[in-house]
C-alpha cells in the first residue's frame, strides 16, 4: 500500500504542477478504489479519503503559495477577505460530509468531477458568459463567495482552485493573480477542512488504526512526500509542453474517475 500511495502522490503532484489542477480530484477516487479492494475504512472510507486528501493539500499548498508569492501573484488583501468565509465553509462542508451516507457522498463527488471535466474540455471561462461583472464584490459578497468555496472544497476534498480561479476571473482579476491567489486560498481550505475531519472522526471505532479522525496517517505520509517532490517537476514541464491537449486528455481521465465513483455504489 505504501508503494501505491507513493505512486499516487507522484502522479497527483505532477498533474497539479503541470496543469494547475488540485490533486484531490485524483487522490480521493483512487484512495476509494484502493481501500474498497482492501476493505479499509468500512462504511466511511469516502470520508476518510476526503479528509486525507485535505491533509495532503496542507503540505503541498505551502510550497505552492511560496512560489506564487515570490512571483508577486498572490493578492493578499483579497485572500484575507475570502479567508473567514473559507474557514466557516470548510467546517460546514466537513460536517455535511461526515453525516452523509457513503453512497450519496460518492454521487456528489462523481457529479462534481464530471462538471470539472466538462469545464476543462470546453475551456469554459465565467468571464466569457458573465461579462457584466465589474470587479470584486463587497465584504458580504466576498464572505459568501469564500463560504461557498470552502464548503464545496471540504465536501469533496479539493484545494478549491476549480472554484476560486473562475470566481476571481469573473471579477476581472488578472489570470496570473487569480491562479496565485487561488493557490494561496488552498491553505486555509486545507487547514480548516483537515482539522474539521480530524475532530469529526475522532474516536470513531470504524476507522482503521493509525488514523487521526478521518485522516489516515500512512496514506498522508506516502502521498504528501512524493506529491511535494513531483509538483515542481510538473511545473517545469508546463513551460515546455502544450497544456491545451494535455488538459483535454486529463479531463477524459477525470470522466473515468467520476464515472467510476457514480457507478461503484451500484456495482458494489
Amino acid at each position: 500500500m505504501l508503494i501505491a500511495y507513493a505512486v499516487l502522490g507522484a502522479f497527483a503532484g505532477m498533474m497539479a504542477g503541470l496543469l494547475g489542477v488540485g490533486g484531490g480530484l485524483i487522490i480521493v477516487p483512487v484512495l476509494v478504489m484502493l481501500w474498497q479492494a482492501d476493505g479499509l475504512g468500512g462504511t466511511q472510507m469516502v470520508q476518510l479519503a476526503i479528509g486525507t486528501s485535505l491533509a495532503v493539500i496542507v503540505f503541498t499548498s505551502i510550497s505552492s503559495v511560496r512560489a506564487h508569492h515570490l512571483r508577486g501573484n498572490v493578492l493578499w488583501p483579497v485572500l484575507w477577505r475570502l479567508t473567514p468565509g473559507i474557514l466557516l465553509g470548510a467546517g460546514l462542508g466537513a460536517t455535511l460530509a461526515s453525516t452523509m451516507p457513503q453512497a450519496l457522498l460518492k454521487v456528489v463527488f462523481g457529479i462534481f468531477e464530471l462538471l470539472v471535466a466538462a469545464q476543462m474540455m470546453l475551456s469554459l471561462r465565467p468571464s466569457s458568459v458573465a461579462s457584466a461583472s465589474q470587479g470584486l464584490p463587497g465584504s458580504l459578497g466576498m464572505g459568501l463567495a469564500g463560504g461557498v468555496i470552502g464548503t464545496v472544497s471540504a465536501l469533496v476534498g479539493i484545494g478549491g482552485g476549480t472554484l476560486t480561479v473562475p470566481f476571481l476571473d469573473a471579477c476581472k482579476v488578472r489570470m496570473q493573480q487569480a491562479v496565485g491567489t487561488s493557490a494561496a486560498s488552498g491553505l486555509p481550505i486545507a487547514v480548516g477542512g483537515a482539522l474539521s475531519y480530524v475532530l469529526l472522526g475522532w474516536g470513531n471505532v470504524q476507522l482503521p488504526a493509525n488514523s487521526a479522525g478521518f485522516v489516515y496517517g500512512p496514506a498522508l505520509l506516502g502521498i504528501a512526500v512524493t506529491s511535494m517532490l513531483f509538483a515542481p517537476l510538473g511545473a517545469a514541464l508546463a513551460h515546455r509542453l502544450s497544456t491545451v491537449m494535455l488538459k483535454k486528455v486529463f479531463a477524459g481521465f477525470l470522466v473515468l474517475l467520476g464515472g467510476w465513483m457514480l457507478s461503484s455504489q451500484w456495482l458494489a
